[in-house]
């Protein structure tokens, strides 16, 4: 956890909690409505509320050695804001630029984003998952093998939907009904 992310989302009003709506990584688009990849300050978005903040690496925010349970059947119950956050976060991506990220990329981006928390990758929505993860590490104690659990699971959803090359129905069917 992040105290200081903690202490600026209190100070903009934005609730934190297991009853609060989730916060999520706003997206940055320039004056012609590209957009534009982000590092450690991001905008997190409640309602109307917004906050800017500033995130710490992931290798600074892992904590303890807490085992994950086995994300065979989805996420459970503990774990649904980590998977919603970076979730949603890729499905207003998506929404916001009208990009139609395909599942095999979702599938070697969360796979990415797992083994090089800290990394970086051409793919203009590889920040804000990135972001994302973090944002959620900032308000939770999170592990490294619950943080690699949680992105190993994106990686085989994505993987489970895609019919082929072209395919995004990870996109369709899963990300796009989140915003509803």
């Amino acid at each position: 956890m992040d105290q200081i992310v903690i202490d600026a989302l209190v100070k903009a009003q934005i609730e934190i909690g297991d009853d609060a709506p989730l916060p999520i990584v706003g997206i940055q688009l320039d004056r012609e409505r590209h957009v534009v990849s982000i590092a450690d300050e991001v905008t997190v978005v409640s309602g109307e509320r917004v906050a800017v903040v500033t995130l710490k690496p992931a290798d600074q925010l892992f904590t303890g050695d807490r085992k994950p349970p086995d994300f065979a059947k989805g996420p459970t119950a503990e774990y649904v804001t980590f998977f919603a956050m970076i979730e949603l976060t890729a499905a207003d991506f998506c929404a916001s630029t009208k990009t139609v990220v395909r599942d095999r990329e979702f599938e070697r981006l969360y796979n990415h984003l797992r083994r090089r928390p800290d990394g970086s990758d051409p793919h203009p929505i590889f920040s804000y998952l990135r972001a994302a993860a973090r944002l959620h590490m900032s308000l939770h104690d999170v592990s490294r093998d619950e943080y690699e659990a949680v992105l190993r699971r994106l990686t085989r959803s994505a993987r489970t939907y895609s019919e082929g090359p072209v395919s995004a129905n990870y996109l369709d069917l899963v990300l796009t009904p989140m915003l509803r």
